[in-house]
């Protein structure tokens, strides 16, 4: 028997109904905003995996094109692989679930949340969220649950809750905050240079609004909540945790000192050895590597805390050495290095046309997009040997993620009519590469000339925690702090303020007292580095680089773009086959023309003003003859537009045959002498021959001559015969 309860959210109502469908999931919602509806399950598996020490949690984000009334547009015509919307929110809710799932809980846990209905409003990620928190909290899935999930906008210099999703583009601000009752789990963010302290109150604002939201599960968990299954903890032998202990003695502290990766990474992978060969004989191997990977993480934690230092031994707010390098690569339209410490990325720039645009086959108002960021992380980055397969989830994150902080600072696409792609390959990594890839992106960008507003730079964040409530908060951390760590906290911007921000926890929750230590600190380091990339390159170049398309803009008359476009393409397909250039035609009649040679964008735009110019009486043109008759011959003066010379227009004297005067190719001058009611054009050469002055109110006007002489030209073959004529 299904069940719903009601809360108000920004001003609509948000309803979970339980016992609905899925009744063979362990636990199973559908919470609908508005008129978008979301299934979530939770399921977890029947019998343990040994040998983990982490939450096996899987979710997946399944999107339906028929929740928005679409058909999917490939050839198959079914969803296929998720696309990156729909990686990021699996992402998101991951990133949300996982700090409050017990490592000791050794079964697999898989949370599915299937998009239903989508009324294009109400964003269905946060339902998928919600309906997450809802399906574990019911189930007997061991969760610290439950939690909620909020975005907050900045519109009209206000904050505001779920602000309608066609108004995101207008908002200074697109946060999401996931949160429990007391703290923070997570936090996404894309903004236009919004301030730290802006960011803040929106951090609070969405766990307030969290509340309600959270205290509806918690009354569905009253009512129809499972029991929890209980987890049996698995203490590390007193004796083994001893004897490791007594081995490592002081080595394992002076190997974290050791400054280089890899020669540290060496170091202890050898000491892991020596203590399992010792010890193998009387204890199991996992447990020897458990125990060991339990002190390892404490010792780092350890001295984080007491020396107040990086585990290099760099001040809290101390970066690694930075190195910025631009024009690197001689045949790109722009590239980029950037360097911090072990971690290398490089970024190039492709500019394009805007039909070079990526078409999106999603649930979201937009249908393409004219940035792109591409993230690549090889195995030789880490010096590790692996199989390069698809692009990984963790990859279109990273992508997406520095993709969001450089898009406000791009130009318009009516000041700058290109689409812009970019792709980041990660030549080492040691320490945050997602930020190294923003700065790495802005150098690139600058130097392929695109006018950018800013430049942009990140920079990740970190925290430890002590038992008695002191932390410290790392600037700049490198893996090994990452991975023991409480906290990942990636913040890019501008000098202004910040256009993205990430954070992962490892606790429970976090205090947004912590949050804004951090971003205050973030935004330190972010000004130096900005200032280190602005030695190498302190403003977009001037010039485009001579491998980019220019792109030259005209326009048409709306009602002429099928005399461009021809039947099936076919017109259009034949200027670019021919001039090797790209066209682009708008509904409102705007044209862009492009191609590195600018002969050759000339030469498509005097092909389609000629097909978009009209006929006029009394006007000379230079066309080429296509047919004869007895009785005349067909010249086309325009693209697709021919008229009649009759034979006894040809010449000034009587024509025996047409052939006596033209044949099908010639080139010959003629003026419009009549143009009938269906439109059939009367030309005559006679007119012409009899000398201008004989012909009053004649204009000479050549159909390769130009109406505005900054885009067109005159062949010159054709200023000498029109120079020619005026002499004699």
């Amino acid at each position: 028997m299904s069940d719903v309860f009601e809360r108000s959210v920004a001003g609509r109502t948000l309803s979970i109904r339980v016992g609905e469908f899925a009744h063979q999931a362990n636990g199973a919602v559908t919470v609908q905003y508005g008129n978008t509806v979301v299934l979530v399950t939770a399921c977890s598996s029947s019998e343990p995996r040994e040998g983990v020490d982490f939450a096996l949690l899987t979710v997946d984000y399944e999107e339906r094109l028929y929740a928005a009334g679409k058909i999917p547009g490939s050839f198959i015509r079914r969803e296929g692989r998720p696309t990156e919307e729909a990686v990021i929110t699996s992402r998101l809710i991951d990133r949300s679930l996982r700090p409050l799932l017990s490592k000791e809980f050794h079964y697999d846990v898989q949370v599915v949340a299937t998009v239903l209905s989508v009324d294009q409003e109400n964003d269905p990620d946060i339902c998928a969220l919600i309906g997450a928190s809802a399906a574990l909290t019911l189930s007997d899935i061991p969760f610290s649950g439950p939690i909620s999930a909020v975005h907050v906008g900045y519109l009209n210099d206000a904050l505001v809750v779920n602000p309608p999703l066609a108004q995101i583009e207008n908002s200074l601000l697109d946060l999401i905050v996931a949160s429990t009752g007391k703290d923070i789990v997570m936090v996404e963010a894309g903004a236009k240079e919004v301030s730290e302290g802006i960011l803040v109150e929106a951090i609070k604002l969405g766990r307030e609004a969290n509340r309600e939201v959270i205290k509806l599960q918690e009354e569905i968990q009253q009512t129809h909540g499972k029991t929890k299954v209980r987890i049996e903890s698995k203490e590390l032998a007193p004796e083994l945790l001893s004897q490791v202990i007594s081995m490592l003695g002081e080595r394992l502290s002076r190997v974290l000192e050791e400054p280089e990766k890899l020669q540290r990474d060496k170091a202890l992978t050898s000491l892991r050895e020596e203590v399992k060969s010792k010890l193998v004989e009387s204890f199991p191997e996992n447990d020897i590597k458990v125990t060991f990977e339990t002190q390892l993480k404490a010792t780092v934690r350890e001295k984080i805390l007491q020396t107040r230092q990086h585990v290099d031994g760099r001040q809290t707010k101390e970066i690694r050495p930075i190195s910025c390098q631009v024009g690197i690569l001689p045949r790109t339209h722009g590239s980029g290095l950037f360097a911090r410490g072990e971690t290398q990325v490089l970024t190039i720039t492709t500019l394009g046309s805007t039909s070079r645009e990526q078409l999106l086959d999603g649930l979201g108002l937009e249908e393409t997009k004219r940035f792109m960021h591409h993230y690549n992380f090889p195995p030789f980055s880490t010096g590790e040997v692996k199989r390069i397969g698809t692009t990984g989830r963790r990859e279109i994150g990273h992508g997406a993620l520095v993709e969001r902080a450089i898009a406000p600072v791009l130009p318009s696409e009516a000041d700058f009519p290109y689409t812009i792609r970019l792709v980041s390959e990660v030549l080492s990594s040691h320490g945050s590469t997602s930020m190294a890839s923003a700065c790495a992106s802005t150098l690139s960008l600058m130097d392929a000339g695109v006018p950018v507003k800013a430049p942009v730079a990140g920079i990740a964040m970190g925290l430890v925690t002590g038992r008695d409530g002191s932390y410290v908060i790392l600037t700049d951390i490198v893996g090994m702090e990452d991975a023991y760590g409480d906290m990942d906290f990636k913040v890019a911007g501008t000098a202004r303020g910040v256009t993205a921000l990430q954070l992962d926890i490892k606790l429970q929750g976090i205090s947004y007292d912590i949050l804004a230590e951090g971003l205050n600190q973030a935004r330190e380091a972010r000004l130096e580095i900005l200032g280190k990339m602005g030695l190498a390159i302190d403003a977009s170049r001037s010039e485009l680089s001579p491998y980019a398309p220019r792109m030259y803009e005209i326009t048409i008359d709306q009602s002429k773009i099928g005399s461009v476009i021809g039947p099936g393409g076919r017109i259009i397909r034949s200027i670019i086959e021919e001039t090797k250039t790209t066209i682009d035609i708008k509904n409102d009649g705007k044209v862009l023309v492009g191609s590195p040679n600018e002969e050759a964008a000339q030469k498509a735009i005097k092909i389609i003003q000629d097909l978009t110019r009209e006929v006029e009486q009394g006007e000379i043109y230079t066309g080429k003859v296509t047919r004869l008759f007895n009785f005349g011959a067909m010249v086309e003066i325009l693209p697709g537009k021919e008229g009649l010379v009759h034979i006894s227009e040809l010449a000034d004297y009587h024509v025996p045959q047409v052939e006596d005067v033209v044949k099908v190719g010639d080139e010959i001058m003629v003026k419009v002498i009549g143009i009938d009611g269906s439109g059939r054009i009367n030309l005559s050469r006679k007119a012409i021959l009899e000398g201008l002055p004989n012909v009053p109110g004649a204009r000479v006007k050549n159909s390769s001559a130009p109406g505005d002489h900054r885009r067109k030209f005159v062949h010159s073959r054709e200023r000498d015969e029109q120079r020619d004529r005026r002499t004699k």
